[in-house]
C-alpha cells in the first residue's frame, strides 16, 4: 500500500531510519525537523499519514497534533520518550490515532503505519490528492493545477491558497484564516499580502477574466475569499 507520509522528527538519525523503512514499503516520504515546518508541510502537501515526534523545537508535537486535527482527518502516529499513561492519553485525546514510545522497533512502526493506512482507507479518511471543482483540478500530490485540462503554473503560496479554497468549495475564508493556514506561524504577514497573492492567482486562472468578474476565486465582501462551488459563475453571486 503506497502512500505519501510526512515524518516530523528532529533527531536526524531517527528520521533517516524511519524514512529508510517506510520507503522500503514503497511509500513517498517527506521529512521535517520542527513543529512549525510540520504544520506548514502538512497543509501544503496533504500527506496520507503523519509520523509525529512529540518532543520537537519551536512547536511540540502535541500542539502540532491539536492544530492539524482541527483541520484534517489525516492519521497521526505519535512518537515520544514519555512513558506515563497520562502522556499517552493526552496524545490520544488531542486526536492522535496511535502512540509509540521510544525506543521502538522500526519494523513495528512500519506495521503500525500499514494498519493505520488500511483503517483510514476503510473509513474513507484518506485525504484526496486531486481536488476537482468544475473544470478546475488541483493535484496536491504532484503540485499541479489544470483549468479545462490546461496546466497553470503557480507559485508555492498561490498553490497553497488555492488548495485551502479548493478543499472546501463555497466556504468563505477570512484573510486571517488564509494567513494561518498558508503562512503558518509567520506573524509578520499582512492581509494585503493575501490580496496580492489572490490577485496573481486570479490572473493566472482566469487568463484575463471576463465582464462578469472572476469565475473561480470570488470576493465575499466583508468576509474574504472563496472558491466558487460547482460550475464557476460571476462574482456578483458572492455579494
Amino acid at each position: 500500500m503506497s502512500a505519501r507520509i510526512l515524518v516530523a522528527e528532529d533527531d536526524v538519525k531517527q528520521a533517516r531510519l524511519i524514512r529508510l523503512y517506510l520507503e522500503r514499503e514503497g511509500n513517498e516520504v517527506q521529512v521535517v525537523g520542527d513543529g512549525r515546518a510540520a504544520v506548514d508541510r502538512a497543509r501544503s502537501s496533504r500527506p496520507d499519514l503523519i509520523v509525529l515526534d512529540v518532543m520537537m523545537p519551536n512547536v511540540d508535537g502535541l500542539d502540532v497534533c491539536r492544530i492539524l486535527r482541527a483541520e484534517s482527518q489525516v492519521p497521526i502516529l505519535l512518537l515520544t520518550a514519555r512513558t506515563t499513561e497520562e502522556d499517552m492519553l493526552l496524545g490520544l485525546d488531542l486526536g492522535a490515532d496511535d502512540y509509540m514510545t521510544k525506543p521502538y522497533s522500526p519494523r513495528e512502526l512500519t506495521a503500525r503505519v500499514r494498519a493505520l493506512l488500511r483503517r483510514a482507507k476503510a473509513a474513507g479518511r484518506t485525504e484526496p490528492t486531486v481536488l476537482t471543482v468544475g473544470d478546475l483540478e488541483v493535484d496536491t500530490a504532484r503540485f499541479e493545477v489544470r483549468v479545462a485540462g490546461e496546466p497553470v503554473v503557480l507559485t508555492g503560496k498561490e498553490f497553497a491558497i488555492l488548495t485551502v479554497l479548493a478543499g472546501e468549495p463555497g466556504r468563505a475564508f477570512t484573510r486571517a484564516q488564509i494567513i494561518d493556514r498558508v503562512f503558518g506561524f509567520d506573524q509578520n504577514v499582512l492581509e494585503r499580502t493575501v490580496d496580492a497573492h489572490v490577485m496573481n492567482l486570479r490572473r493566472k486562472l482566469e487568463k484575463g477574466g471576463g465582464p462578469d468578474g472572476p469565475r473561480y476565486v470570488e470576493t465575499v465582501y466583508g468576509r474574504g475569499y472563496r472558491l466558487a462551488a460547482g460550475q464557476p459563475g460571476p462574482e456578483g453571486a458572492a455579494r
